[in-house]
């Protein structure tokens, strides 16, 4: 198994999760530069491995406004050309993406199938890189989208409240924001699953159970953090709308993830998001 991001939270979750019958090589862009299609071709050959998991990925949402080029070549070029390279050997692809293809404005869980009409420019390079990695294996790759993505040790939304409700008096969160709180660990589960079923491709959806909204989230993760011992006092959070926290990048207002066709063929089903943060601040503590 090679596991492209091999570095970031979810390579981390990949690692701590791998059946004992696995050997997993994690390669983070220092080490393998997905932009680079010749040293994404050569390392493939010579690695050969039966199974590539791209987590490769530019993930700063409001940078990608005023840097949609360099956003692109990691999401949208660095797809192709890693799904290229496993073709070429006959790797089996799990291309990793997002709910930020999806506009928001459905008001029910979005099936994989649903047209996907980004917002921002994060959300079109992900979508083009989907196309390029289905487009590169005609059709035999498998995309994963994913939502609200966090673990210990990473950069994300659980990281950043804790932190700032150790610094400040309040916190304002948007709250008319929704969609599904996912631990890194739980997805990870997923794709091992995903990993041993070669008969399964096209687009699928994996995040935990139930919906929040920021604000939901922000409001759980501090009294976890008091339950657990991560936090030692409690400050007011505040909901606030999108309109107020303005940002560069326009994010979905509804993005929850249909995830009922994974469950069935898989015969896996996620626990609740709260379930799951619970259990990673206990791990924290």
């Amino acid at each position: 198994m090679l596991v492209l991001g091999g570095t970031g939270q979810l390579g981390r979750a990949l690692a701590r999760t791998a059946p004992a019958t696995i050997e997993i090589v994690r390669l983070g862009s220092a080490e393998l530069d997905v932009r680079d299609a010749a040293a994404v071709g050569a390392r493939l050959e010579a690695l050969r491995p039966g199974v590539v998991i791209n987590a490769a990925a530019w993930t700063a949402v409001d940078a990608a406004e005023s840097a949609a080029g360099a956003a692109a070549a990691v999401n949208t070029a660095g797809a192709a050309h890693v799904a290229r390279a496993a073709e070429r050997i006959g790797a089996r692809l799990l291309q990793v993406s997002t709910d930020f293809v999806f506009g928001g404005g459905c008001g029910r869980p979005l099936r994989p199938d649903d047209p996907a009409e980004p917002l921002s420019v994060y959300g079109r390079t992900k979508r083009d890189g989907e196309a390029a990695a289905l487009g590169e294996t005609a059709g035999r790759a498998c995309v994963v989208r994913t939502a609200w993505l966090y673990e210990v040790g990473g950069h994300n939304f659980v990281a950043t409240m804790l932190r700032i409700m150790r610094e400040r008096e309040s916190v304002s969160v948007v709250s008319d924001q929704v969609g599904t709180p996912t631990w890194a660990r739980s997805l990870a589960t997923a794709l091992w699953r995903f990993a041993e079923r070669p008969d399964l491709a096209g687009v699928f959806h994996w995040t935990d159970a139930g919906v929040a909204s920021w604000y939901d989230f922000a409001v759980a993760i501090q009294e976890e953090a008091l339950a657990t011992g991560q936090l030692t006092r409690a400050v007011p959070v505040l909901a606030i709308r999108t309109a107020e926290y303005p940002t560069a990048a326009r994010r979905p207002a509804y993005s929850v993830l249909d995830g009922s066709a994974s469950w069935r063929a898989l015969d896996l089903r996620p626990a609740h998001w709260r379930v799951n943060l619970r259990r990673m601040l206990e791990e924290m503590a």
